[in-house]
């Protein structure tokens, strides 16, 4: 069987060694984020146009529910690919037909959000979900050790793609808005159920590193949309200082979230499965967040120029809730085991200070910058005060 296997250019997907030194992303999986990013521009063009318009509380459901898909297909394959990636040719192309679902999930997140229409978008969805199945099958059968996990991994996720298949056929409207929560907690589950039944091998420092490299391309949509600013004042030559004010707070906003997340070292906190879990999971409120900066920036323009529909305060809201969940989301995965109680407290009351930021008439998204530079000296003065001497 494995002469077979190797005439057929294939490895056996036996698990990586979650000890492997220099373990690092590969170019698939850097291409891998970037098609993402596609989906993840949609979901905040999308956002960004339904606040503008005024229907806020729409866009922000819709933005929660689409973003799920986004952030859950690239988590699974992220840590799928840290304990099973043998980089054949099998294994290239299959992570080929889960980026091409990422592209059909991207042109149905308008009709998504906007019509409530999740036709597209699901199939999308369940490409990539598929695409894991056959993974986690191929796993099953190379390896006995991981063979329980990832029976359950294939099961499960493939129980649950036909009921979102089903869902867009069977129900109606209302309760195609329901069944989602329900479905999204069930694929929750299926890791956790999997998961108990052995773990999967996955890497500490490879998971901190690519879960760092996604949130620096998700920072990268709201340093574009700071750039945008800057070409509508030189576009438009109305509003000049304004938008100028906005791009410059806007890249602080983004040096200053990659400072925050960046602050300490995640990979040593990765020890257990529920480590892992926690970790994962609670990257959806930093990763979302991420995606939605970019949104706020784009509707503080629209109000600018005049072409937003909603208020000042709104617009502060769109950009400062976000950079806040943000904070407090890197707090709490991130930096609360990791610093004193004095700084903890600083930072949480640096995130409701931003969040409060939003409620100002004009300039918003200055002060926003300022608290966020606030907090970025209290933990570097924290890092200093903890750091152990040198005898000289």
């Amino acid at each position: 069987m494995t002469d077979v296997i190797s005439r057929m250019g294939l490895r056996r997907m036996s698990p990586r060694d979650q000890h492997d030194p220099h373990r690092v992303a590969t170019p698939l999986e850097l291409l891998f984020d970037l098609v993402f990013v596609v989906a993840v521009s949609q979901a905040s063009i999308n956002l960004h146009h339904m606040i503008a318009d005024d229907h806020v509380g729409e866009g922000v459901i819709a933005y929660i529910m689409v973003f799920f898909a986004i952030w859950w297909a690239w988590m699974n394959f992220s840590w799928f690919a840290s304990a099973f990636d043998t980089d054949d040719w099998l294994y290239r192309v299959t992570t080929i037909v889960q980026m091409t679902g990422v592209l059909v999930l991207a042109a149905g997140v308008h009709d998504a959000m906007v019509d409530q229409n999740f036709a597209t978008a699901t199939w999308g969805y369940v490409i990539m979900r598929l695409a894991m199945v056959a993974q986690w099958l191929r796993a099953a059968a190379s390896d006995p050790s991981s063979r329980p996990a990832a029976l359950r991994m294939a099961v499960g996720i493939a129980a649950v793609q036909v009921l979102w298949v089903a869902r867009i056929y069977l129900l109606d409207e209302q309760w195609q808005f329901w069944s989602f929560f329900a479905l999204m907690i069930a694929e929750l589950l299926v890791p956790l159920w999997a998961e108990a039944h052995g773990r999967t091998s996955w890497h500490a420092h490879h998971i901190a590193e690519r879960y760092g490299l996604f949130t620096l391309l998700l920072l990268g949509e709201s340093l574009l949309a700071s750039a945008n600013a800057i070409i509508d004042a030189v576009a438009e030559g109305e509003h000049v200082p304004e938008l100028l004010w906005l791009a410059g707070s806007g890249v602080v906003i983004a040096a200053g979230m990659w400072w925050v997340y960046f602050a300490r070292d995640q990979a040593d906190g990765l020890t257990s499965v529920r480590a892992g879990f926690t970790f994962g999971y609670l990257h959806y409120v930093i990763f979302a967040a991420a995606g939605a900066v970019s949104a706020g920036v784009e509707v503080q323009i629209d109000v600018i120029t005049e072409h937003a529909e909603v208020s000042q305060t709104v617009a502060g809201l769109s950009l400062a809730i976000p950079v806040a969940l943000f904070v407090f989301g890197v707090w709490l995965v991130a930096l609360r085991p990791r610093i004193t109680h004095g700084a903890s407290a600083a930072v949480l009351g640096g995130a409701a200070l931003i969040a409060l930021a939003g409620l100002l008439p004009a300039g918003s998204a200055g002060v926003v910058a300022l608290v966020l530079v606030a907090v970025v000296v209290v933990l570097e003065r924290d890092a200093a005060g903890t750091r152990t001497p040198v005898n000289s």
